[in-house]
């Protein structure tokens, strides 16, 4: 009886430690027509977000006193949405509303 279980065990042990090799990819990023040209001349760090149909849309952190090309995917040329940008400690809130997105739309803040 010890002998079949320890057979079994080896069995059992040796179909787990035979894993299967898996072959994970990604496929290619999706083009985005639209894009925000931001520069942040603020003392810190603000979270980017398009609001577009009601939904928030992250798309960058963008960090203090610096320049980003920011591509907003999901968002198609000619579309009117809002800009909003808060800061990290989340005291102040920086919003353009109406705007139509283009393929780089320009916004400083303050």
């Amino acid at each position: 009886m010890r002998i079949l279980t320890l057979s079994l065990s080896f069995l059992a042990l040796a179909a787990c430690a035979s894993g299967r090799q898996v072959e994970v990819r990604t496929g290619p990023e999706p083009a985005t027509d639209t894009a925000i040209h931001l520069t942040n001349n603020l003392s810190q760090a603000v979270n980017v977000y398009v609001v577009s149909g009601g939904n928030d849309i992250f798309v960058k952190q963008v960090a203090a006193n610096s320049v980003e090309h920011i591509p907003v995917a999901g968002v198609p040329a000619g579309a009117t949405v809002n800009l909003r940008a808060v800061t990290v400690d989340g005291t102040r809130t920086y919003t353009k509303n109406n705007v139509t997105m283009s393929t780089m739309y320009d916004w400083r803040l303050p």
